[in-house]
């Protein structure tokens, strides 16, 4: 896998997630009151779009368009040099590099990036929130695949008032942590079917999906 495609698999949680530091104490009645907050909103999130900005552990930066159609289904768009374009059909995670006329599958459910598309999205099961880091205006939820205390972290940032999933950072077993900051998040309705359909870019000649 290049670089640019195992930064991008990394920055949308389809990577192997570090080990935390040190175990965490139970979460305190407020922070579980905001993980309750959180989940509600991501519960609440069925369509949207929006662009996102990605920087990797090396600094090199990426930007994209994104779309999210739960349950199951999200496209993340990346601009040109790029050429990537990763979809979730909703069972499956597919990651295509029209430049180097290249595709990879992954199982939805055995990625982090199942937490958002999940039909109820539950952070309690399957899910270890192992800290919330409180900053003004906002928080960052700390969670780990709870099956696998190897696997590593995924941070969500969230502003409070209103609430709103503004970034993430997912850090990969080697400690690589790769950012993605989302920009102009929009709840919408009537998104093309086609945005969530893999194009194999072996099979055909690279098009873009319809906007």
């Amino acid at each position: 896998m290049s670089l640019t495609r195992r930064t991008a698999v990394l920055a949308l949680g389809l990577a192997a997630l570090a080990p935390a530091a040190v175990a965490q104490s139970p979460l305190s009645p407020d922070d579980q009151a905001l993980v309750a907050k959180a989940t509600a909103y991501l519960q609440g999130l069925d369509e949207a779009k929006g662009r996102f900005v990605q920087v990797d552990q090396r600094g090199q930066t990426t930007e994209g368009a994104f779309y999210l159609q739960r349950p199951g289904k999200a496209r993340f768009e990346y601009d040109l040099p790029s050429g990537l374009v990763v979809v979730s059909d909703g069972a499956a995670v597919t990651v295509a590099d029209n430049r180097l006329k290249t595709f990879e599958r992954f199982p939805l459910g055995a990625t982090p990036l199942s937490l958002f598309l999940a039909k109820t999205i539950r952070l309690d099961k399957g899910v270890v929130v192992t800290a919330i880091d409180r900053q003004p205006g906002g928080f960052t939820l700390v969670a780990r695949d709870g099956h696998r205390k190897n696997a590593g972290q995924l941070a969500l940032a969230f502003t409070e008032t209103p609430i709103q999933l503004v970034s993430w950072a997912a850090t990969d077993a080697q400690g690589r942590t790769t950012r993605v900051r989302l920009i102009g998040l929009a709840r919408t309705s009537g998104l093309d079917r086609a945005l969530f359909t893999p194009q194999d870019p072996r099979r055909a000649p690279s098009a873009h999906a319809p906007m």
